[in-house]
């Protein structure tokens, strides 16, 4: 695999384990009545985007050089 190739794996597996952890722990809807707060979260999209993340960074360190 060329080097460009793996380093674009690399860049782009940390770039999506950055954006699923921060999607992971902000929360999408707030609601505030008076004493109580509400938060929503769906957190399918941030754990499909960590786990693509860990494919690609994988598949750039570990696929050997052509």
């Amino acid at each position: 695999m060329n080097t460009l190739t793996k380093t674009i794996l690399i860049l782009a597996g940390l770039g999506l384990l950055i954006y699923g952890g921060i999607e992971l722990v902000s929360p999408e809807a707030s609601l505030d009545i008076g004493i109580a707060e509400f938060e929503s979260q769906n957190n399918t999209n941030a754990y499909i985007s960590i786990g693509i993340g860990i494919a690609a960074l994988l598949a750039g360190f570990f696929v050997k050089k052509n």
